[in-house]
């Protein structure tokens, strides 16, 4: 058996029986400090179970693991598995690491991460989140939503909520789930309500084509409860044809979008600096809600991407767990955001420091539509971009030029390769090449009066980008960060480079 791309046979079976939490004594986390990893041992820790884990940091994370009574040892030793009843892993640890082989060894059960958020989640409602971009944000605001009439819900999301200081909760109500697509684990989760955002070509490196893209997504749906509810964009192909799958398998589908035929139609989309706004009107939907009812949605972040994803996360509060249309607008209207989605880093100088997580083409393309829409009168957006996998920028460098062209001026760093190997003849410059080529074209929705020429630069390391960026700023520039690399780190520098500056 291989994976849609052809690799060797997987070292997960998502689809296999999970084990009861009541079965699980202990549990032990190989590679405990990330942000993925931690989350979910808190969650195993605030239920109560005995958890333990190991890892060569000792970071926040791991002391507040410390905090919730978690035993974690520095560094890796076959030793530490100890009487762990499940070891629980990521994709990114090796089967050679020592603890990963100790439990091979003893026929433990060993659960990638999904499985370890599954074994919880079943035994609850469960909300998963899905598609190219926007999961981030439409799972936190999920949260919001289910939060608004005094509920409770459970969380594990990719970023930190911004007013609530983390990025898992065990909560007492429905298990809102960022569903992650890259490797096929969210086929674990067989969730009540699924949102899928769009379904766009991505994880080449792990699918092999566009084809193999369709057919997870596929399995996702057919992994859904029975009686479940599908909440779909009815503005992107690849949504479309999975909601004509869905239905056709008889799962309930409702929509939102722009479109037409949605169940929940977005009007025309106001932007007035970091807030975005629309008249919704209800096609169809619950019975608490009439047909040709309409609602003024606001939110408190620029783009109309984030309009749209609060449209998808209030759909799915109110078509799925029957929440108040009035009470989930009012909490999407104070959402706090989460960390590294178009979070303010700070200001110096006269330049407001913006930084994003987004890392394939069209979630570039947005944050920058949204970068420009926050650039005061004679401010120029400044764009700092790290290029995330090289597959990735092979395959999608000119998607990658047409986003980053409405920008003003654009740095392009070296490829952040995460857990690739360098690929021949692919860097940073590889998109330079393709924006000075001017082979990418305009991107139709460049707002008005921006001349698609930006002033480009490749700057291959950190130091050297935060050199070339402070001597390019001026008052009333806005600079975006952006990317899933360690560029979150730039943004700090460049301002401490500007108060010197200043100085």
């Amino acid at each position: 058996m291989s994976t849609p791309g052809g690799h060797e046979r997987p070292r997960f079976d998502f689809e296999a029986d999970l084990p009861a939490l009541e079965q699980l004594d202990r549990i032990h986390f190989v590679a405990i400090a990330g942000s993925g990893m931690s989350g979910v041992a808190s969650l195993y820790a605030s239920a109560g179970s005995r958890v333990t884990g190991s890892d060569t940091a000792d970071n926040a994370a791991v002391r507040h693991l410390r905090a919730q009574g978690a035993h974690v040892y520095r560094g890796h030793d076959a030793a530490q598995v100890g009487d762990a009843s499940v070891v629980v892993v990521s994709g990114a640890v090796p089967e050679d690491n020592p603890e990963l082989a100790r439990a091979r060894e003893q026929g433990l059960p060993v659960l990638h991460r999904a499985q370890a958020i599954a074994v919880l989640s079943r035994s609850r409602d469960a909300l998963a989140v899905a598609g190219t971009n926007g999961k981030t944000t439409t799972s936190a605001m999920a949260v919001a939503v289910l939060s608004a009439a005094g509920g409770d819900p459970g969380f594990v999301i990719g970023s930190p909520l911004v007013d609530r200081g983390t990025s898992a909760s065990l909560g007492s109500g429905p298990m809102v789930i960022e569903a992650d697509e890259s490797d096929r684990s969210f086929v674990a989760y067989r969730p009540r309500v699924a949102i899928v955002t769009n379904v766009t070509p991505d994880h080449l490196d792990f699918y092999g084509d566009f084809a193999g893209v369709q057919q997870g997504y596929a399995d996702f749906v057919a992994t859904m409860a029975p009686g479940g509810t599908l909440v779909s964009n009815a503005d992107d192909a690849g949504s479309r044809e999975l909601a004509a799958h869905a239905r056709r398998r008889g799962t309930r589908v409702v929509t939102w979008g722009e479109s037409a035929k949605a169940d929940l139609r977005i009007g025309t989309i106001a932007h007035e600096h970091k807030h975005t706004s629309a008249d919704l009107t209800w096609r169809a939907g619950p019975a608490s809600v009439g047909a040709g009812s309409q609602h003024r949605l606001s939110v408190p972040l620029p783009g109309a991407h984030n309009l749209h994803n609060a449209a998808a996360a209030l759909l799915a509060g109110v078509a799925g767990y029957g929440i108040d249309v009035e009470q989930g607008v009012h909490a999407l209207a104070g959402f706090a955001g989460t960390r590294r989605r178009f979070e303010t880093v700070g200001r110096a100088g006269g330049v407001e420091v913006i930084d994003d997580y987004a890392h394939n083409g069209p979630k570039v393309a947005a944050v920058v539509r949204a970068g420009r829409s926050v650039v005061g009168e004679g401010g120029r957006l400044v764009v700092a971009f790290q290029p995330h996998m090289y597959s990735r920028t092979r395959a999608f460098a000119e998607d990658f030029a047409q986003g980053l062209r409405p920008a003003d001026v654009v740095i392009v760093l070296d490829v952040y390769g995460a857990r690739e190997s360098p690929l021949a003849g692919v860097s940073g410059e590889t998109i330079v090449s393709a924006m000075r080529s001017g082979s990418a074209g305009a991107d139709p929705r460049t707002p008005p009066g921006v001349t698609d020429e930006a002033e480009v630069y490749y700057v291959a390391d950190r130091q050297g980008a935060a050199e070339r960026i402070t001597t390019v700023l001026r008052p009333g520039d806005v600079l975006l960060t952006v990317g899933a690399g360690d560029i979150t780190t730039l943004g700090p520098e460049v301002l401490r480079r500007l108060e010197g500056r200043r100085g």
